[in-house]
């Protein structure tokens, strides 16, 4: 039979700037994972959920666990057979109540200050769809960092606009090169600032955020990201600040520290404004029935528990890293900070300088043929020589520190490793 004729043409049909999109990438796309694998590529929590399971790995079932502290008996998953909950304001209680610490202001944040998505990324794309048309407006981000803010503005076809972070200072804000790339285009509309930042992982000083907030004629949206808020210094978000600042919107997940990254569940807190235009452009049911009781039950104190002590274990094997790293012949400084589960280290050549060559060479050894996958970051901006690597498990970091010994020793002796 002849093939059918059509004047399709995929090129011109779809809109250029998502024609021009590359798929976002991991390490893992490259190294298939057959279980056996030490994946410190991520950045998930290696310890697993932060919840009370059972020895058959079942959620416990008697746990006290909405806003108001009544018990709840059972958990059930049946009832699948209709839509969830919508407005999910029991779940945004709960976070209200672990953020309001009031360290930074006396003001309660309340579930009107919030949007529940699927994951932060939904919240990137929201705010983007919201405060940004399409050809004609802007983002600001500050490379290194996350690279979904690039995509989601990309296939919003929406222009970017780089103001790097001071590489000697620790990969912190430059406020007034902000500041002034701001008051010179009036067409951003989002500045996008990673706290932790990734790859980094380093806070990003409060004072300095503040300095863009105070910005006296920029009519534009500040999005902070605090993924990996939980490993950084108690109080340290700006959740609550939000009842401070119109145009400030604070991120966070529950795919890092909780280690809930497969049931996707980000928040945004935010102005009442903002959370409503948010929570008017989402799709109508966005949080799945099993994904809001998963999340419910981890904002319980007795999973809080449990998260708290595969925080700390995480901590000390992050300690533990910084430690025994630098012990390594090969390895270099430690770049950026240290709140969050990952740190970002230099691999050096056999003069002694950071080297994208011996990098990736010791990134794709490590995943081939030693069953160890992390992350190669050199070419993000300030990164060269750059691995990121993810805290994991007492094991996994041991395997991973006699692995990377013996692939850097190779690497500088000339040897296939």
């Amino acid at each position: 039979m002849a093939s059918r004729t059509s004047p399709f043409n995929l090129s011109t049909c779809a809109r250029s700037n998502i024609l021009q999109l590359q798929p976002y990438r991991c390490a893992r796309d490259d190294y298939k994972d057959d279980g056996t694998n030490v994946l410190l590529d991520a950045n998930e929590n290696a310890y697993g959920p932060g919840l009370a399971l059972n020895d058959e790995g079942a959620l416990q079932t008697s746990y006290t666990g909405d806003a108001t502290g009544a018990s709840k008996p059972e958990i059930d998953f049946l009832g699948l057979n209709r839509y969830p909950d919508p407005h999910q304001i029991e779940l945004k209680q709960l976070f209200c109540n672990l953020r309001n610490t009031h360290h930074h202001t006396q003001k309660t944040l309340k579930p009107a200050n919030l949007f529940v998505g699927v994951g932060s990324d939904e919240a990137i794309d929201a705010l983007l769809r919201c405060f940004c048309r399409p050809g004609k407006d802007k983002i600001l981000t500050c490379p290194p960092t996350y690279g979904m803010y690039s995509v989601s503005a990309q296939v919003n076809d929406v222009d970017i606009v780089k103001v790097p972070l001071d590489v000697e200072s620790g990969f912190q804000l430059q406020t007034e090169k902000v500041n002034a790339t701001l008051s010179a285009d009036p067409s951003i509309k989002l500045a996008y600032i990673c706290s932790p930042g990734n790859p980094t992982a380093n806070m990003i000083r409060k004072e300095d955020i503040r300095k863009v907030l105070e910005h006296p004629t920029w009519n534009g949206v500040v999005v902070v990201d605090e993924a990996y808020i939980d490993f950084a210094a108690e109080g340290s978000s700006l959740a609550e600040w939000v009842t401070e600042w119109p145009n400030l919107v604070v991120m966070q997940t529950l795919s890092k520290a909780f280690g809930l990254a497969g049931i996707r569940l980000g928040v945004a807190f935010t102005s009442p404004e903002i959370a409503l235009l948010l929570n008017s452009l989402k799709a109508p049911y966005n949080i799945s029935s099993p994904t809001s009781t998963l999340a419910t039950a981890a904002l319980n104190e007795t999973n809080m528990t449990v998260m708290r002590s595969y925080r700390e274990q995480i901590i000390a094997q992050r300690d533990r890293l910084l430690r025994e790293l630098p012990q390594i012949p090969g390895v270099g400084r430690f770049l950026g900070g240290q709140d969050a589960n990952f740190l970002l280290v230099e691999m050096l050549d056999v003069e002694g300088k950071p080297s994208n060559v011996i990098a990736l060479a010791a990134y794709e050894a490590m995943a081939e043929k030693r069953g160890v996958v992390v992350r190669f970051r050199g070419k993000e901006y300030g990164c060269e020589g750059c691995l990121r690597i993810t805290v994991g498990t007492e094991t996994e970091v041991s395997k991973f520190l006699q692995e990377l010994r013996v692939v850097l020793a190779g690497l500088h002796g000339g040897i296939e490793i």
